[in-house]
């Protein structure tokens, strides 16, 4: 066998593999998908994956959520809920990290390890003086308390990521805006932001999936079906049910995770430049 030969079926092994490590950690989401189709008889009666027939009555049926409120109005209040809050937290983030990892001034190495150590406490710790503080605000039953925290930066672990692509990119770029005019605001926003753009895209698309999949501090902050996101609305809708249609859950399941994968899958290519965090070499 020749060194070609030898090498196409080192990339065929490799392939394989790969092929075989996706079809297991997919295979959740396959069941989910092929059992919306099928009855509760199906689901627990057969171990086959795929269903008798292919019918999107179930999909329909579940649409219809629970009493007067529909999915429809399920997915607005989450993307009334998501969207603010991963824009506001990338404003906030960039501009802190901006200012760590660009100036100098008087306790800026307590302050960050301070920052950094934050991240270290248990979301566990904080809910109750966070619930209090917030029914004091009367923000209760709103969706302030997922605004106020990304629009004050209370996220370290997306400036500590935005801090290490910073420092990656040459001060050279600042010092060059500079003498052409440019105060620091404006350097940040028409140098350094662009580029930015992998980093960015990391960081709102981890706060994009950890808020839309968020169930325990939806749970905590919203007691109005009305304003529940999708997390809450698929608890609403086993609750609501003596027996539990399950090809119904599993198609609003699948309709819930499906924005989230056609997301990361669009945008993996900024989601491992940023990870990366490699800024301009020179």
């Amino acid at each position: 066998m020749n060194k070609k030969s030898k090498k196409v079926w080192k990339l065929t092994g490799q392939y394989l593999v790969i092929f075989i490590i996706g079809v297991f950690l997919l295979y959740p989401i396959l069941f989910m998908f092929f059992a919306s189709f099928k009855s509760n008889e199906e689901i627990f009666g057969t171990t086959n994956l795929l269903p008798k027939s292919l019918s999107l009555q179930y999909y329909i049926d579940g649409w219809k959520g629970t009493g007067s409120m529909t999915y429809t109005k399920f997915f607005l209040n989450t993307f009334v809920l998501v969207v603010p809050t991963t824009l506001l937290t990338i404003a906030s983030c960039s501009l802190v990290a901006y200012g760590f990892a660009r100036f100098k001034f008087f306790g800026k190495k307590v302050l960050f390890m301070l920052l950094i150590a934050t991240l270290m406490l248990p979301n566990a710790v904080v809910i109750i003086p966070r619930y209090t503080l917030y029914n004091q605000f009367g923000w209760i039953n709103t969706y302030m308390p997922f605004y106020a925290p990304a629009l004050l930066a209370c996220y370290p672990f997306f400036i500590f990521m935005l801090i290490q692509f910073l420092r990656g990119i040459p001060k050279d770029l600042d010092q060059a805006a500079y003498i052409d005019g440019c105060g620091t605001f404006r350097t940040f926003l028409q140098i350094l932001l662009p580029l930015m753009k992998p980093a960015l895209f990391s960081a709102a698309l981890f706060q994009f999936l950890w808020t839309y999949n968020d169930y325990f501090n939806s749970l905590i902050f919203i007691n109005s079906v009305s304003k529940y996101p999708i997390s809450l609305a698929l608890r609403l809708s086993l609750d609501a049910e003596s027996v539990v249609i399950w090809g119904k859950m599993m198609a609003m399941a699948f309709v819930n995770v499906l924005p989230v994968m056609l997301i990361f899958f669009f945008a993996q290519k900024y989601f491992v430049e940023g990870i990366a965090t490699q800024g301009i070499k020179g």
